[in-house]
């Protein structure tokens, strides 16, 4: 028995360290879109109001796309704990090429975006400060999309250190191009919102460049043989990152779909909801961040041993890493429980706002155990190459059970008396939950196919 708390506690620290860094990265990147929210805020309403919008157009891009380039993670992880070393160069050069394809044709969606603006019938003023942004940050697409394959080729290799510290000064690059396109500093023209979106664009353009420096000069990567001979692109395999990837990317577009789904019922309801809501949401997603990154962990761990031919310690693996979440998530859970005020007074100083932030938030607190598991899982079935599966669940959990029970419970009579918000996040709570059991019973069932193998 102690060697098994023993074999745990060694796989818990290697999960964290890598985590750790995946962690700080994260929470970075969030950063960045509170500065920007900050920033543009303090211009005008209008500016505040198109930063808002375009970036609720352009993240479920980007996070569809970069799903698809984070099947690159668990194939060179594979390939890793396999110590097949020649064919882990040639996966990235093919998810580059990929990458290019996908960010040059993310720049020219978002750059034609008026269709979309005419159906949401935003004000005159609005809808074109949103069109300037969106074509402004379209130009960081193509090289975001390429750090997105320079950082899941590293995952795959467990280097996670660079994402963290580029991300860091990603962040502190972020601050003063804003301060000067935004306000209109150093003989630059004041822009306002548009001005964020290319001080966006400029950081995306450091992370490509910082991630690409990186691997080329650091010895971390030298194990690896002709990291920097030309090929050219390979349909073949290409499409074999597509199959694994694209279920990835359209189960993160099918959540975030979602979310912001119920942004726009939820607005119907008065500015009070809305501003409990959006407090509640971020306040969470902040917090999100954590087990997020730890399934990104376990996809790599799992994805090694699994190579590596070590079925029975890539379960005990993922068993530990869901053990990690599950750990952060009671502790999330509790101080939610114990401080749903405080939260909600630092947001907000209006009594009726923090009502409704504080009600919303004890019902986070519910399904943090549930979201914590089932992201966990998910990860872990990443590792295993699962994915199509995953999706679906992710699908059915969302969108056959979260929303419908959520707009029945929210806004229909159909059940009992509209609950309006609340009953939105009791949808949440119930798809959660669900996608946490289906997404567990994949895990076991897969992993216990790998040990017969």
């Amino acid at each position: 028995m102690p060697s098994i708390f023993n074999r745990f506690f060694r796989e818990c620290r290697f999960l964290l360290l890598l985590a750790t860094p995946i962690v700080m990265a994260q929470l970075s990147h969030m950063a960045m879109g509170f500065v920007d929210t900050v920033m543009a805020g303090r211009v005008s309403p209008d500016d505040l109001a198109a930063v808002a919008i375009g970036s609720s157009i352009w993240m479920p891009v980007y996070l569809a796309l970069a799903g698809i380039l984070m099947a690159l993670t668990p194939i060179v992880a594979h390939h890793y704990g396999a110590g097949v070393y020649d064919a882990i160069a040639p996966v990235l050069r093919q998810g580059m090429w990929l990458a290019l394809v996908l960010g040059i044709g993310a720049f020219f969606l978002l750059r034609h975006m008026t269709p979309l603006m005419e159906v949401m019938e935003i004000e005159p003023k609005v809808q074109q400060l949103t069109l300037d942004y969106l074509r402004a940050i379209a130009w960081g697409f193509p090289p975001l999309i390429l750090y997105q394959a320079l950082r899941s080729f590293s995952e795959g290799l467990s280097i996670t250190r660079p994402i963290m510290v580029i991300g860091m000064l990603g962040l502190g690059l972020n601050i003063p191009a804003n301060y000067v396109l935004i306000y209109g500093k150093l003989g630059f023209p004041a822009m306002g919102g548009v001005g964020c979106g290319w001080a966006s664009a400029l950081v995306m353009w450091f992370l490509c460049l910082g991630m690409g420096a990186w691997i080329l000069r650091s010895r971390g990567y030298r194990f690896l043989p002709s990291l920097l001979q030309v090929e050219w692109p390979a349909l073949r395999q290409q499409w074999r990152i597509i199959w694994l990837g694209a279920p990835i990317g359209i189960a993160f577009f099918v959540e975030t779909s979602m979310f912001a789904v119920i942004a726009l019922l939820v607005a119907s309801l008065g500015a009070t909801v809305v501003a409990g809501h959006q407090i509640a949401l971020n306040f969470t997603s902040l917090l999100f961040m954590v087990p997020l990154s730890i399934s990104m962990a376990i996809t790599i761990r799992v994805g090694q041993l699994v190579g590596a031919g070590e079925a029975y310690q890539a379960r005990f693996s993922a068993v530990s890493g869901i053990a990690i979440t599950l750990g952060t998530a009671l502790l999330f859970s509790t101080t939610i429980f114990a401080l749903a005020p405080q939260i909600a007074q630092m947001y907000s100083p209006d009594p009726g706002v923090q009502a409704m932030a504080v009600t919303l938030l004890l019902l986070a607190a519910l399904f943090q155990i549930s979201d914590a598991l089932q992201v966990s899982a998910a990860g872990g079935l990443r590792g295993y190459k699962d994915t199509r599966i995953p999706m679906l669940i992710t699908f059915v959990a969302f969108w056959g059970i979260g929303l419908p029970l959520g707009y029945i419970l929210g806004l229909s009579p159909w059940l009992l008396e509209p609950l309006g918000a609340a009953g939105f996040w009791i949808g949440l709570v119930a798809g959660l939950s669900a996608a946490a059991a289906m997404q567990g019973l994949r895990l076991y069932r897969v992993s216990r196919l790998q040990l017969r193998l």
